[in-house]
């Protein structure tokens, strides 16, 4: 009887991963798409993809048949811009946080195989959506940013990039920094250390997953927030920005020397941005 009630605690873990996994590559997946078919911003994602080490330059250049002004933000103009950026959020960190989600789902499905839980559906989408609820959060300021530096004409309406070379390498200086610093690395120790963060602060039910999703969602957020505030640099919609970042915060989350890649890409990023200044 033990046995038959261990295969089947099996069992029905294998079949709730397959299932969480499922739903996470799906909204990535759904997210990727909805960037690439422009976002509803109607533009064009190609025209909007630069290839250069100094995208700025690009941005100053108007295009045929467009004016270089800003245009005019209405409330439903800045909802779409908001969307976007979640949506753009949603699908670059998803797979960093896969691993954290489905060790939560695995624990409580454990802790409900062991009656230490009450049975019933494993809260795996509020621990997911207290995430969704952090990356809306940045979105917001990032989309609040984005009409204020175009506004200021050091963002480009048309581009979505900086077209200022001091705007450019203050970002990259400051993610440069920000990348070597005490706090970005006390977020990565998070991010890189699942088990050890539900150890520390697992509350059992929706209410007490969805606090624990904000919680490490707040982690991932002060990890990433200014690698994708190179977005600025770059191209909010530059799709080849948006893939290398994705994977750069992959790398930092999961790589065996995620740590010291990330102080890697400061380096990087402060002879990139001190080189901007000066070319």
């Amino acid at each position: 009887m033990a046995a038959e009630k261990s295969s089947l605690t099996e069992s029905l873990l294998r079949r709730d991963r397959w299932i969480v996994l499922g739903g996470l590559v799906a909204l990535t997946l759904l997210s990727w798409a909805y960037v690439l078919t422009g976002a509803g911003m109607g533009m064009s994602v190609r025209d909007m993809t630069i290839v250069s080490l100094f995208p700025h330059r690009m941005a100053q250049m108007p295009m045929a048949g467009m004016s270089m002004q800003p245009g005019v933000w209405s409330p439903g103009h800045f909802v779409i811009v908001l969307v976007m950026w979640w949506v753009m959020m949603i699908g670059m960190m998803t797979p960093s946080a896969a691993p954290m989600i489905l060790l939560y789902a695995r624990a409580t499905r454990h802790a409900q195989a062991a009656g230490k839980l009450e049975q019933g559906v494993v809260p795996t989408a509020a621990f997911a959506g207290g995430y969704l609820v952090m990356w809306l959060g940045f979105s917001l300021l990032a989309a609040t940013l984005q009409w204020a530096l175009e506004r200021s004409g050091l963002v480009s309406a048309m581009m979505m990039a900086s077209t200022s070379a001091g705007v450019s390498a203050a970002i990259l200086v400051l993610a440069g920094l920000y990348q070597l610093s005490p706090l970005k690395h006390v977020c990565l120790r998070q991010c890189r250390a699942p088990a050890e963060f539900l150890s520390r602060h697992w509350r059992p039910g929706a209410s007490g997953a969805l606090r624990m999703g904000l919680e490490h969602g707040a982690f991932c957020v002060g990890c990433c927030w200014v690698l994708m505030a190179l977005l600025f640099v770059g191209g909010i919609m530059n799709v080849l920005w948006i893939a290398v970042l994705a994977i750069l915060v992959l790398l930092e989350k999961v790589a065996p020397h995620g740590a010291w890649l990330s102080r890697g890409i400061g380096a990087v990023l402060l002879a990139w941005g001190a080189t901007t200044l000066v070319v």
